[in-house]
């Protein structure tokens, strides 16, 4: 691919100048329109050594205001990023609406620099190519703006600036030994770079290759291509959302004229009406029902509970230690209806463990913050390093049951979040993570009991709110999306395990029993 490119484009400096001038303006009003749409921007420069990337950043920056962008270098991982999942340095820094990021290199460091030094293995290739894929178009789907920008360099011209800037005492650190390798095997790295264009060009987030040899032109082409990419966006989100306000409007009507619609039916269409019904019936009849199935009258004495409580906490805690020598991440997420436990469990499941290897991360409605960046952000940010513990009460997956319920999400974007979800799982347990994700289930009446307990009960008062009787009013609409979740999210690489928990000392032994099994699997693999 690269091999057919043109680098003989060059433009005069005068030329480029008043044309930069002029787009830049163009460029100013175009940030501001992306700020007030709420359209977060995110440039990646990738490309040759010595193609000018940090130059043509700067010139790019010129137009725009400070206030509103950031720029990040990408360079090899630190010791704690070398502990954390591949792509979390990444999420952490995705910009939240309204804002732009800047990437001098980005997250193709992986398949292309890392790759040649040997740095990358072989075998995660593959899923390295996925979940940039993922990460592409989750971000996309959400909304963001993504422009990956190739700068290109022949080889002569590469060597040509290498030189210069080892002359230079001053600018002589730029060029490491790793740049010189890759320049003698200039033909190698460009074979990578081929591989990688091919593969992550996606219709959602193209690449634009940049003819680099001349700097002027170069400038001129980036900045056209971001206005471009710009004003394509503020369209399409405009037209997006002329869109949904047709369908609300459309909705509205059907939804006051819908009792006379249906008066004003022949006969033929009601009867349609009644077949459709009982299709719908049928289909409700015999749809997956995993909570259904579930037995709750398990239970256990309580000397028994005791005994086995406690055999496990040990368990635990030596199994705790081994997690960190051997630097395995652990991911722990707790659902469950209001009042089923969940606190409970993670109490006793933490109880001996060394409190400076493990987080408890509560999940609540996300703050004025989290909700301006895509929502798998604020759950990234949490991911535990290697060796550590992270539990989760409440996730991720409150997209796809109360955000689907309540409304506070559209329904396009809750039914894509099935296959994120499991994309990032899927990441994490690539990276080394074990995960395990409890439901723990009660039945209605047992939910009703401990409400009233709460209630009852000045210490626990503070356990239980108006929001939780309202959420038990819709419990048949929440049963149907816990199925649901439930099928389309329990993975061989994180399962779910639906617990019984109309008994708390049932669901704690079993919670903690999961744990221990799943854990010593792991570590037996490992050796």
């Amino acid at each position: 691919m690269l091999e057919k490119v043109d680098l003989s484009k060059k433009m005069k400096k005068d030329e480029a100048k008043a044309k930069l001038e002029k787009m830049g303006a163009e460029l100013s009003h175009l940030q501001r329109e992306c700020k007030a749409s709420g359209i977060p921007v995110m440039i990646a420069f990738e490309g040759i050594g010595a193609s000018g990337k940090g130059v043509q950043i700067n010139k790019l920056i010129q137009a725009l205001d400070p206030r509103g962008f950031d720029v990040y270098t990408v360079n090899r991982e630190t010791e704690e990023e070398k502990m954390r999942p591949f792509l979390w340095r990444f999420w952490s820094k995705t910009p939240e609406t309204g804002r732009i990021a800047i990437f001098d290199r980005s997250w193709y460091r992986r398949v292309l620099g890392d790759r040649f030094d040997g740095l990358t293995p072989k075998k995660q290739i593959p899923f390295a190519f996925a979940d940039i894929h993922s990460f592409e178009r989750q971000l996309t789907d959400d909304g963001t703006v993504i422009i990956k920008l190739f700068l290109y360099i022949s080889k002569k011209e590469q060597e040509k600036r290498f030189k210069k800037l080892d002359e230079n005492k001053e600018t002589a650190w730029r060029v490491s030994k790793e740049d010189w390798n890759r320049h003698e095997d200039y033909e190698q790295y460009l074979t990578l770079c081929d591989e990688m264009l091919e593969q992550t060009d996606f219709e959602f987030a193209p690449w634009t290759i940049v003819e680099a040899m001349d700097k002027e032109y170069a400038a001129v082409k980036i900045m056209n291509v971001v206005i471009h990419r710009l004003w394509e966006a503020l369209v399409e989100k405009k037209q997006r959302e002329e869109l949904e306000e047709r369908i609300a409007k459309v909705e509205q009507v059907e939804k006051k004229e819908g009792k006379r619609g249906r008066k004003a039916k022949g006969a033929a269409e009601a009867e349609a009406e009644k077949e459709k019904d009982a299709v719908k019936w049928k289909e409700e009849e015999y749809k997956i029902g995993v909570l259904s199935g579930v037995d709750l009258s398990k239970s256990l004495s309580e000397k028994e509970y005791k005994a086995r409580l406690d055999k496990l906490q040990k368990k635990v805690e030596i199994l705790h230690s081994e997690l960190y020598r051997q630097r395995i991440p652990v991911i722990l997420a707790f659902e469950g209806w209001d009042a089923a436990g969940k606190g409970g469990a993670i109490r006793r499941l933490t109880s001996k463990l060394d409190p400076r290897g493990y987080a408890v991360c509560p999940t609540s409605a996300a703050n004025d913050i989290e909700r301006k960046h895509h929502y798998l952000w604020r759950f990234w940010n949490k991911m535990p390093k290697a060796g550590h513990i992270a539990i989760f009460d409440r996730t991720w997956y409150g997209r796809v049951m109360v955000e689907r319920i309540e409304g506070f999400c559209s329904t396009a974007e809750w039914k894509r979040a099935y296959q994120e979800i499991n994309e990032m799982e899927e990441h994490l347990v690539n990276s080394g993570a074990i995960i395990l994700k409890f439901w723990l289930q009660i039945d209605k009446d047992e939910q009703e009991r401990r409400f009233k307990d709460r209630m009852e009960t000045p210490e626990k008062q503070w356990k239980i709110t108006d929001e939780d009787w309202r959420n038990r009013a819709k419990w048949d609409e929440y049963e149907r999306a816990v199925d649901e979740m439930l099928v389309r999210t329990s993975t061989t690489y994180a399962p779910w395990t639906v617990v019984e928990a109309n008994s708390k000392q049932y669901a704690r032994v079993k919670v903690l029993e999961t744990v221990v099994e799943a854990i010593e699997k792991r570590l037996k693999e490992e050796k």
